[in-house]
């Protein structure tokens, strides 16, 4: 009883949260309207081996899956049906006892995986660690993400709902509230959360004009929207609003890194001088400057490995696979550089302008 007297009430509160969300996932089949199967016995019924036109390799294997139906009016009907995958995996996997899938939409074929479960389980990894690691400020965190998912969530969907009101619009609505939300939740309610704010919506418009600019001087050579080709909206505009948020968090990181170094050299020795913390500013933004743009180009780039992988694969000479594939990608790591590049000496003169309200320094 006495340990568990010395456990703090939260840590209980979130041992039963992540107890339910477990139990919910695995008998949540019938909140889906789609047709879920569990997989109760997989055969190998064929095997061929193919050969494209450049020669590559590949193997066709042919399964026959008997699974259970979950939910909706069919349930606990067995079901078999054929089920094909490559080798390579590219466009299909394969399954075994104990996978759950959705049926397809003909009735008759293998649909996406029910992933919901180890959704959840990394979910909680990624909190926990937050928690172990932050303490008070990582429960913040994890309610500052929350909040902005939702928030994304309904300006996207407001603008689905209403496709006449600019997206630009409403998500620099959502920036805005995504910039206030995570830094007060972060940092509090001081002169450091006030600079990085300021410093975040300045850095981020510039960045966005700046690429405006470039992109209406040089009439958007290079860039190649294919694939946005299932959109049926403008896909410029739908790139700038993705590049405005991807910046913001560049932006926002160097913001709140550059403020907290100030301040906290200020709080240190509340007699020093400005040019020395000018200085000691530059420094700190020149050591971030370099790790955080190359941060960015990798995020950016990293989920395009897979198409480039493929088309190597097949074939495709390296100047086209590099411009289909990474144009705009290169173009958002080269905006958020942008961004990263400017907030540094933005943070440090209104870091430097907040602390001369605070107290006179010389």
């Amino acid at each position: 009883m006495t340990f568990f007297k010395k456990i703090h009430p939260f840590y209980f509160i979130m041992a039963i949260l992540f107890l339910l969300s477990l139990l919910f996932v695995t008998n949540n089949e019938a909140f889906y309207s789609d047709t879920i199967v569990d997989v109760t016995e997989v055969k190998e019924i064929a095997k061929e081996e193919l050969v494209d036109g450049n020669g590559n390799k590949d193997r066709l294997y042919t399964l026959e899956i008997t699974g259970e139906i979950q939910n909706g009016e069919s349930k606990g009907t067995s079901i078999t049906i054929e089920h094909q995958y490559s080798q390579s995996q590219a466009i299909s996997y394969p399954l075994a006892k104990g996978d759950t899938f959705f049926l397809g939409d003909d009735g008759d074929s293998v649909g996406n995986l029910k992933r919901d479960v180890y959704i959840v389980l990394i979910g909680w990894l990624f909190i926990l660690v937050l928690l172990f690691v932050g303490r008070k400020q990582g429960a913040l965190s994890v309610l500052s993400l929350a909040v902005n998912a939702i928030i994304l969530f309904v300006a996207l969907d407001i603008y689905a709902q209403h496709p006449n009101i600019n997206l630009l619009v409403i998500c620099g609505i959502s920036i805005v509230l995504f910039t206030i939300l995570s830094l007060f939740m972060a940092s509090g309610n001081s002169a450091k959360t006030y600079t990085a704010i300021l410093a975040t919506f300045i850095c981020t418009s510039m960045s966005l004009l700046i690429t405006f600019v470039a992109f209406y001087l040089t009439g958007e050579q290079g860039l190649r929207y294919e694939e946005m080709a299932f959109v049926s909206r403008h896909p410029q505009l739908i790139f700038l609003a993705g590049l405005l948020i991807g910046s913001l968090g560049a932006v926002m990181d160097v913001a709140i890194t550059m403020a907290s170094s100030m301040f906290e050299l200020y709080e240190k020795n509340q007699a020093i001088k400005v040019s020395v913390l000018k200085k000691a500013g530059k420094e700190i933004g020149r050591d971030i400057m370099g790790t955080m743009t190359n941060i960015l180009f990798f995020a950016y780039v990293s989920g395009s490995i897979p198409m480039l992988l493929l088309y190597f694969k097949n074939g495709s000479p390296l100047d086209f696979t590099i411009t289909v594939n990474l144009s705009m990608e290169i173009a958002r790591a080269l905006a958020g550089g942008i961004g990263i590049v400017l907030t540094i000496p933005i943070t440090i003169y209104l870091s430097i302008f907040f602390i001369k309200r605070k107290q006179a320094i010389k």
